[in-house]
């Protein structure tokens, strides 16, 4: 089955092959040439049943490349059958009745002909229909190839040309061209949603700022997860329009709720559907409760030390811990003292948004007094409008960082060896999380690096300074890794000489970003040099 596509490998010093000269060859050539480079490993020229075993005997490189090829041909043929599947529902028009291409083999749809033929999952039989209805969107009626000789070409051609491309072209391009997956292209388009028609602004220039999004999110394709890649593009989205975000907010809030059910053995289950707050809130008391378990920052201070060890050490699993914990918040409810449930880092979600937005010359409020902004969680996963954030500084106030035209925070000199608080929340306002490339680990699971260490005169200061999570920050400490910042400000990761390679760029991944590193095509975004980021720590209030 060749549906629920492969990421691409992160890893660029693996990347072998890939795509040095794709976009010049057929479709078939490249896959021809892929296969050319396979017929090289004779250890993978063995019966199928056979193929552990050899794969077992291959040494690390091989390993490395053989994935990055075979990564290669899965994103090929995804992107083939997508394309297929596209036809088919075009095909399989309601207008056609029982004479359509999946009706005459006795399915209602094309949907329900993809999940026979490949045992995918409807939500993944679904996305490919999708993506290959959106590739075929850019064939012409004038196209001689884009109606079969079966079907009359008015009705062909309205059943296989919707719109055509505008905004989401670069996406097609992509595709097409294999830089990104189906999967990928997916959640961009999905999450990006079409251009609204926006209150003061000419249509042309919605379309261009949703296509400079799309084009974006491209370059975060290859340096984050599918998930991550799909919460950006809800960032972005909201950030584009927060008029409309406020309406999509309302939407789900209006969809909370308990269903409760019980098994054949009796025991009760609850599904729970949280609203965007809370469902935040709720998560971030269960990470910050079990942080020691999850690979969240290592603890200084020796009652935090041992406390967390005694979590580790806990026979009981994550996933009854988190119960336990969840039970005990309900039943000590508004008189849970803070340390006692949580340890050392209290729960909360902290809501960043540019002051300018809120308080500043550029406050917009729509015909109900509500503030039109946006606020986003450190991570970026979370996307909040003005009314929530507005309660959010009513309820808890909020913490000024004065940041540059690069996003770099207030600094505080050598005369501190750890990171303050308020520096933590910058550098999370700055990176969105674990900075290494590929990693998808939230600031509250991170830890501060000095870039330059400290034992040999490095600066406490956050433009030295990035956020990694506890794996990678041990890993580039113990394996020879360094990370340094150049005359751009661009953080680069410098490998260890027995890897090699050059160094590679790191890029924030907050949503944020934008308002001190916009794309080139939108130089006129940059507000004025010293911007202010305000920071919510947004809890339940008593």
């Amino acid at each position: 089955m060749i549906l629920g596509a492969i990421h691409n490998p992160t890893d660029v010093l693996a990347n072998v092959g890939g795509e040095l000269h794709t976009e010049t060859m057929t479709f078939l050539e490249h896959i021809s040439e892929v296969l050319g480079r396979l017929r090289v490993f004779v250890e993978l020229d063995v019966g199928a049943a056979e193929l552990p075993a050899a794969a077992s005997r291959l040494s690390d490189g091989s390993v490395r490349e053989l994935l990055a090829e075979a990564s290669d041909l899965v994103k090929q043929f995804t992107t083939l059958q997508a394309v297929l599947a596209g036809v088919a529902s075009a095909r399989s028009a309601r207008d056609r009745g029982h004479n359509g291409f999946a009706q005459e083999t006795g399915h209602r749809n094309a949907v329900e002909l993809l999940r026979d033929l490949t045992g995918a999952t409807r939500g993944e039989a679904t996305r490919a229909v999708k993506v290959g209805e959106a590739l075929l969107a850019g064939i012409g009626a004038d196209d001689p190839g884009a109606v079969p000789p079966d079907i009359d070409a008015a009705a062909g051609a309205a059943a296989v040309v919707a719109a055509r491309p505008v905004w989401h072209e670069p996406l097609r391009e992509a595709l097409l061209a294999g830089r990104i997956t189906t999967a990928q292209h997916h959640v961009i388009r999905s999450g990006l949603g079409e251009p609204p028609l926006i209150e003061g602004r000419e249509p042309d220039a919605v379309i261009a700022a949703w296509r400079a999004a799309a084009r974006e999110l491209l370059a975060d394709a290859a340096e984050c997860t599918v998930e991550d890649l799909a919460a950006r593009a809800r960032a972005l989205k909201n950030m584009l329009d927060p008029a409309g975000a406020e309406e999509r907010f309302a939407a789900r809030f209006a969809q909370r709720g308990v269903r409760w059910c019980t098994t054949a053995e009796g025991l009760r289950r609850a599904i729970v559907t949280f609203d965007d707050e809370m469902g935040a809130w709720v998560r971030g008391m269960l990470d910050s409760g079990l942080a020691p378990r999850r690979g969240g920052p290592r603890f200084v201070a020796e009652g935090d030390k041992a406390a967390a060890e005694d979590l580790v050490r806990d026979s009981r699993t994550n996933e009854q811990l988190a119960y336990d914990l969840f039970i005990d918040v309900l039943r000590a409810g508004a008189l849970a003292d803070a340390d006692d449930a949580y340890g050392a880092k209290e729960p909360g979600v902290r809501l960043v948004t540019m002051t300018d937005a809120v308080t500043g010359e550029h406050v917009h409020r729509d015909l109900f007094d509500r503030l039109v902004a946006t606020a986003h969680s450190e991570d970026g996963e979370l996307v909040l409008p003005g009314s929530a954030l507005e309660r959010a500084i009513c309820a808890t106030g909020t913490v000024e960082v004065t940041i540059d035209s690069f996003g770099n925070p207030l600094d505080v000199g050598r005369e501190r060896r750890l990171f303050s608080l308020k520096q933590r929340l910058a550098l999370g306002v700055r990176d969105g999380g674990c900075i290494w490339l590929g990693c998808d680990r939230p600031p509250a699971y991170c830890e501060a690096h000095h870039c330059d260490h400290w034992a040999d005169g490095g600066r406490t200061d956050c433009s030295v300074g990035v956020l990694l999570c506890r794996f990678h920050h041990l890993h580039l400490h113990n394996s020879g890794w360094r990370i340094s910042r150049d005359s751009a400000g661009t953080f680069m990761l410098h490998p260890p000489a027995t890897v090699g390679g050059a160094p590679i760029p790191l890029r924030s991944k907050s949503p944020l970003r934008w308002l001190w590193d916009p794309p080139p095509d939108r130089a006129g975004w940059r507000t004025p040099p010293d911007l202010l980021a305000t920071a919510a720590p947004l809890q339940r209030s008593a």
